[in-house]
């Protein structure tokens, strides 16, 4: 004789369904607020002694625009994209007759200083050297046809600076390369995630309006 076995009611635990949509999202809200998924940086920076800046006359080799900061950033973001625009034309022009010099003054906040230099190395100018409060940005002249090799004009020590910029920028291209890589091969998890919490929705939906229908 075959026993019957009793159906059971289905229990829904619906504090479960807080814990599992809320907690992640809670976790990766409080990731974000926290800079967890900030990567820093470092840029290579060395300073013009003034025997070199003399022997090369760097204060001399160029018709130079000025560009002075002395404020906050917040205050300075038209000059900076002026900047910007402008050693951009110095590079796509391979210009050696203009440059660019750039006063810092004594209430030019730290963040002014880094944007400056991160257009330096984002607009890719050869050669910029830093002198006392000023910083002078020169373009190199066009390569001749057949050498591949960039030219870098100035001291060895900027060359070098130059040659540290180029792998930073490197690394931080693998570094972006592999978080993307990261996300396409881990996309099941993500997927499965959400797929979990949608049929948990569902299925607590479907749950509550059966049980309205019983209570009638």
């Amino acid at each position: 004789m075959i026993e019957k076995r009793e159906k059971r009611k289905k229990i829904f635990y619906v504090p479960g369904m807080i814990s599992l949509v809320l907690i992640p999202l809670l976790c990766i809200y409080h990731f974000y607020k926290v800079d967890a998924f900030k990567v820093y940086g470092s840029v290579d920076l060395s300073l013009s002694n003034k025997e070199d800046f003399e022997k090369y006359k760097i204060g001399e080799i160029r018709k130079y625009k000025s560009f002075y900061f002395n404020n906050k950033k917040s205050k300075e973001e038209q000059k900076l994209g002026e900047l910007r625009l402008f050693a951009r034309s110095l590079v796509k022009s391979f210009d050696t007759i203009n440059g660019a010099k750039v006063y810092l003054g004594p209430k030019t906040d730290y963040d002014t200083f880094v944007d400056i230099l991160n257009i330096m190395n984002e607009e890719k100018v050869p050669t910029w050297a830093l002198f006392e409060d000023n910083i002078y940005v020169i373009a190199s002249a066009k390569p001749k046809q057949g050498v591949k090799r960039p030219f870098f004009c100035g001291t060895a020590e900027y060359s070098l600076r130059n040659s540290r910029l180029t792998e930073e920028e490197n690394k931080q291209k693998e570094l972006r390369i592999f978080q993307t890589k990261f996300l396409k091969q881990q996309w099941l998890i993500f997927l499965g995630y959400f797929g979990i919490v949608l049929i948990s929705v569902l299925t607590l939906v479907k749950f509550n309006k059966n049980k309205k229908y019983n209570q009638k």
